[in-house]
């Protein structure tokens, strides 16, 4: 965070594939970019298909009025169809198999679970200014289609590709141009077929977590995210199981509340505050 901030002050174009930093400070992030005239410009697969179909918007002076409705698409991980009790008998080894994506620890944890996904959906309302309601999630196993924009004349616009972060890496590199990238090539008569979902919100509570932190304002998002990373730290060390790390975030969102975080300092000193008390509600789940 203080790195990006530091990037956006400068004025110049930011390339971010860091969503954490506007989930636990959009505010900051923006206000830093506006002040600085700098451009910022989504790395992250879906944020930044939805960069691109937004493209199609035309010239209105709102650029959003004629957006209906944006959508995200998400694996579905590897628990995609597992029961909950199947679930609350996954190992750290297990959820770390991840079926379409080669992605680091916490990150393929968070698919598993679909925080991810609910920190991508902040990340969504914070960089393209649309109601939270606005913002539509969809499981599609294939991870083909990354991110699609409904518009108000009935068109919907979206981006596929296959899953390589070459590709939207690519095109924030080069933008507003495009330079070519060795990435395979998207077949659609060898894929076959797509399939989409909607998320069991039973199964996966992350996101709906995510909408009432994005919901209650202030710095819930800050202990959303830090609350989950204590979290998701304690699974993989085998200290906590898989379907508590929801649980944990629930109750350190319900303990710590939305208070008002103005500047960095107060945002950091929130996150602290918030993986200190997820730990200690961990250990009340494992003494009980």
């Amino acid at each position: 965070l203080p790195a990006t901030l530091a990037a956006l002050s400068r004025g110049g174009v930011l390339a971010l594939a860091n969503k954490e930093s506007l989930v636990c400070a959009g505010a900051i992030v923006l206000a830093t970019a506006r002040a600085a005239g700098a451009t910022l410009l989504p790395v992250d697969s879906e944020h930044n298909a939805i960069f691109q179909a937004l493209e199609a918007r035309g010239g209105a002076a709102d650029p959003y009025a004629t957006v209906e409705k944006i959508v995200l698409t998400a694996s579905g991980g590897p628990c995609r169809t597992m029961s909950l009790a199947e679930m609350a008998a996954v190992t750290p080894e297990a959820a770390l198999r991840h079926p379409v994506w080669s992605m680091g620890a916490k990150i393929s944890i968070d698919s598993a679970t679909m925080m991810n996904k609910g920190l991508e959906l902040i990340e969504a309302v914070r960089l393209f200014p649309v109601p939270e309601e606005r913002v539509e999630v969809l499981v599609h196993p294939q991870s083909t289609v990354h991110g699609l924009v409904q518009y108000a004349d009935g068109s919907v616009v979206a981006q596929l590709g296959t899953p390589d972060m070459r590709t939207p890496i690519a095109h924030a590199l080069a933008w507003p141009a495009r330079m070519a990238a060795a990435v395979p090539r998207l077949d659609l008569v060898a894929l076959g077929r797509l399939d989409f979902f909607a998320p069991d919100p039973e199964r996966f509570p992350a996101l709906r977590l995510s909408r009432e932190a994005l919901r209650a304002g202030g710095g819930a998002t800050t202990i959303l995210n830090a609350a989950n990373e204590a979290a998701v730290g304690l699974f993989l060390d085998h200290r906590l199981g898989f379907l508590d790390i929801a649980a944990v975030v629930e109750e350190t969102l319900s303990r710590l509340g939305a208070p008002a975080v103005a500047d960095l300092s107060a945002i950091l000193a929130l996150d602290g505050a918030a993986r200190v008390e997820a730990a200690r509600i961990a250990a009340e789940r494992a003494a009980a």
